[in-house]
């Protein structure tokens, strides 16, 4: 919360996308402490927003990636002056001598020219996920209306259609890491080993700042003439007849939407105009020789109704994604006794049931599930090679017992070898761990040594509970490119957080 209470209004509560926080901190929270407001802020993934607005959560403004999301509300979700704030074009961005390589420099480039690379396994990508993200979700319908042919709307039977669906396909197989956010996107591909990231073009331009300032090479930004998916970020006021709400709201969006603010934005990589020609940018931001190309008009894409978004969505994570082996190490040491072995199973009956479908986190039939259970030991592995038949992986959740250490680096171990032969073209692989203690067993060095020696990028992600020692999670996370996620308050929560990440 921001308290600057000079003047006498109550608190502004605005929900917005995780990706807009640079934006609040940097320009909006300024202009509030100018004019005295007091505002609370809640950040969130873009079709959380959603869930939450609709459940009736109460804010006073909303600010999301994207005005195809608000088409998603109920009736009862009262929005009123919204304005685009900038636009943002979601492109690829390919290692400069990746892009040479595969000729894309200097030459008119398609989506299919794209896809062609993929399928040639000559290049693959990160992404934020499509099921949580509005970069991952856009760029997807973006892909998807390219391949189907850039119909004037997008309709099921387009999605029914067995070749949109395979070349839909071979573009996933190219997906090397998934995020669940788009910060998150940026930071594991600037500490990681990757050659191409398919995500917004400002966030491709704070990479490059990041690169060149390390002295690594910088992404050269990919445009396919034949339709780019834009996002738009509106900022919205949420009418409840409150006047004084009201003209705080529109005093920061005008201020948003001011030459100032709009000059503001610009200096983060955000377009301000719509369309493609702006030859009046500062080159140090969009800068040429990252490819980044304000000089042409961009195609934007045409984004379906609502109903086809939420069928799409179904359609991309039951049928289109690459899928999963991810391996579950579970903690049962003693420590874990009444609530934290509750709170386990609950998350687990959540994440492994259709349960999941609620937010777009269910595995499929494709998808590999192990689950290791660890105490004084890590030597049991429950499997199945089809994510929808995992009752038997519950019967032996809800049966094992809770006693004895926290062997937390031996399971890690164990999941690793678990997958240092799956084949990482075929799968998308991860490790989740899930602990409420200190590991008393084995040493993290066993750990690092024993993850160089695979020479695969596995992410490992953990999840905290009770009095779990942050330090040896983080150093895990450092290790291998994951992220540690707080159980704390909600484990539901968290593994529904940490299943967008794989």
């Amino acid at each position: 919360m921001i308290f600057f209470g000079y003047k006498d209004y109550s608190t502004f509560k605005v929900i917005a996308s995780q990706e807009n926080e640079e934006l609040i901190n940097d320009i909006v929270k300024p202009y509030a402490y100018s004019k005295g407001y007091e505002i609370e802020v809640e950040y969130a993934g873009t079709l959380e927003i959603i869930q939450k607005l609709n459940k009736g959560e109460s804010y006073d403004a909303v600010w999301l990636s994207n005005s195809i999301w608000g088409y998603m509300l109920d009736d009862t979700v009262k929005l009123s002056e919204s304005k685009f704030t900038n636009i943002s074009p979601i492109i690829f961005g390919i290692k400069k001598s990746k892009a040479e390589e595969l000729g894309f420099i200097g030459k008119t480039i398609y989506t299919q020219d794209i896809v062609d690379a993929i399928s040639e396994g000559k290049l693959k990508f990160s992404m934020s996920n499509p099921s949580i993200t509005n970069s991952g979700a856009s760029a997807y319908l973006g892909m998807l209306s390219t391949l189907a042919g850039n119909p004037e709307v997008l309709t099921k039977e387009h999605l029914e259609n067995k070749e949109v669906k395979e070349k839909l396909k071979t573009f996933y197989t190219g997906l090397e890491r998934s995020s669940g956010s788009e910060d998150f996107l940026e930071e594991l591909f600037l500490k990681g080993d990757y050659e191409s990231v398919f995500t917004y073009e400002s966030s491709i331009i704070n990479i490059n700042k990041k690169l060149e300032k390390e002295g690594k090479e910088p992404l050269y930004a990919i445009y396919p003439v034949d339709g780019v998916a834009i996002s738009d970020s509106p900022l919205a006021y949420i009418d409840k007849k409150d006047k004084s709400k009201k003209d705080i709201f529109e005093d920061i969006q005008g201020y948003i939407v001011s030459d100032e603010g709009q000059a503001l934005l610009q200096r983060k990589g955000k377009r301000t105009w719509y369309g493609g020609i702006n030859n009046n940018v500062d080159k140090t931001v969009f800068n040429p020789n990252w490819g980044i190309d304000t000089s042409k008009y961009i195609t934007p894409l045409k984004y379906p109704s609502a109903e086809v978004i939420k069928l799409a969505l179904n359609v991309y994570q039951n049928e289109l994604r690459k899928p999963v082996h991810i391996v579950f190490c579970l903690d049962y040491s003693g420590s874990m006794m009444g609530s934290g072995i509750a709170g386990l199973k609950s998350a687990m009956d959540y994440v492994l049931t259709s349960k999941a479908a609620n937010d777009l986190i269910q595995f499929s039939e494709k998808d590999k599930i192990d689950i290791i259970p660890f105490s004084n030991k890590a030597d049991k592995v429950w499997s199945t090679a089809n994510g929808t038949e995992t009752q038997t992986l519950l019967d032996n959740i809800n049966n094992y017992p809770v006693t004895g250490m926290t062997a937390l680096y031996p399971a890690s171990i164990n999941a690793l070898k678990l997958l240092k032969d799956e084949d990482d073209n075929t799968y998308n692989l991860s490790v989740v761990l899930m602990t409420d203690g200190v590991a008393n067993v084995s040493t993290f060095t066993e750990l690092r040594n024993n993850y160089k020696q695979i020479k695969k990028q596995i992410p490992i992600y953990s999840i905290t509970f009770g009095s779990a020692d942050e330090y040896e999670l983080e150093e895990i996370a450092e290790l291998t490119n994951g992220k540690v996620f707080d159980g704390r308050s909600d484990l539901v929560s968290a593994f529904k957080e940490v299943r967008g990440y794989n």
